[in-house]
């Protein structure tokens, strides 16, 4: 028997576009092409419409590992002659530039009910030919290209959002490379995005190879029931196995051992990549939540967490779909012990 290895891409980690780099320092190439661009506009949220008959037909879809609904473009031409300042090149495909614009938030529209995860339904802003939505609950609706546009379009107009100022000197920045870079009007000095590094471990017992049982976690912040599995950020100097080993110690207070990467999820909020792990521990290891962090772990059967994906425990509710860690779950729940 073999190790479970993740059964799907986790769903900010779909992309079909080619970034094309070289690109965003040939703006004669870039602009003479802008008239016939598409452009994925995010309001002030993060969201951004989407065709609402599209959302409908895969919120119906049960099961779905990943959805198929596709963002809502806007024609370049349409919202400008030329590139905005405050508009970032996302990449090209199928022969068409990409490009992500901030908007002002849709006024005037109705609302509509949408699966948010974790059991939870978000009130969107919604028209009646689309429904505006946000990456870190409804990411997992999208279709692969769409799925990797808005997932570079949050990163990027995140990172500018609070990087609007020179970090050396303090003085104002401005965008060079057609939002790949920053350039300091005081001192100079030139900035690109930056992304922070966060491990998230699956920890399981130690039967068989996979084990029988999965440890998860609850924070305080959330509800009951609401359980998923355990993540912290790397810090400086620290390698992602031994961050691994750390934050389980600190926050349930078992030492895990055999740590091994399972798959990454970029995670724009504000601007993290999520590095998957699975670790074993003792059957019976003891769990000490950490005070302030985790206000109760536990540990779950295979048969439990089977359940609860099947939507047959209500004691347990797992990660949406947009998370990496559903897929660690998933996958988990899928293999033999």
């Amino acid at each position: 028997m073999r190790p479970f290895e993740l059964g799907a891409v986790p769903a900010l980690s779909r992309s079909t576009v080619d970034r094309q780099e070289t690109l965003r320092t040939d703006p004669d190439r870039l602009v003479r092409r802008w008239a016939d661009a598409r452009v994925v506009v995010v309001d002030p949220w993060g969201r951004t419409p989407v065709r609402r008959d599209a959302v409908g037909a895969v919120g119906a879809a049960s099961g779905a590992e990943s959805g198929g609904a596709p963002v809502s473009t806007r024609k370049a031409a349409d919202l400008a002659a030329a590139p905005p300042e405050d508009a970032s090149f996302l990449g090209e495909w199928d022969g068409v530039d990409y490009w992500m614009l901030p908007v002002d938030a849709p006024s005037e529209l109705d609302t509509v009910e949408v699966d948010g995860g974790w059991g939870v339904r978000q009130e969107m802003p919604a028209s009646d030919d689309e429904v505006w939505l946000e990456l870190r609950g409804h990411g997992a609706l999208l279709d692969d290209t769409s799925a990797g546009l808005l997932t570079t379009a949050e990163a990027l107009r995140n990172w500018h959002w609070r990087g609007r100022f020179c970090a050396r000197c303090g003085a104002p920045v401005r965008r060079t490379q057609f939002g790949w870079a920053t350039h300091c009007t005081g001192c100079e000095r030139e900035e690109y995005p930056r992304t922070d590094p966060a491990v998230i471990c699956l920890v399981h017992d130690d039967v068989g190879v996979n084990g029988a049982k999965v440890l998860l976690a609850r924070q305080p912040v959330w509800p009951p029931k609401r359980y998923s599995v355990l993540a912290g950020f790397v810090e400086a100097g620290e390698s992602l196995e031994g961050c691994v080993e750390r934050e389980i110690r600190e926050e349930v207070g078992v030492e895990v051992r055999d740590a091994r990467y399972l798959g990454s999820q970029p995670w724009p909020f504000p601007r993290s990549i999520m590095l998957g792990f699975a670790a074993r521990t003792e059957t019976d290891a003891p769990l000490r939540p950490a005070d302030g962090e985790i206000e109760e772990a536990r540990w779950f059967s295979r048969d439990e967490v089977r359940a609860a994906f099947a939507g047959e425990n209500d004691e347990l509710l797992l990660p949406g779909r947009t998370s990496i860690a559903y897929v660690m779950l998933r996958s988990w729940a899928d293999a033999d012990s």
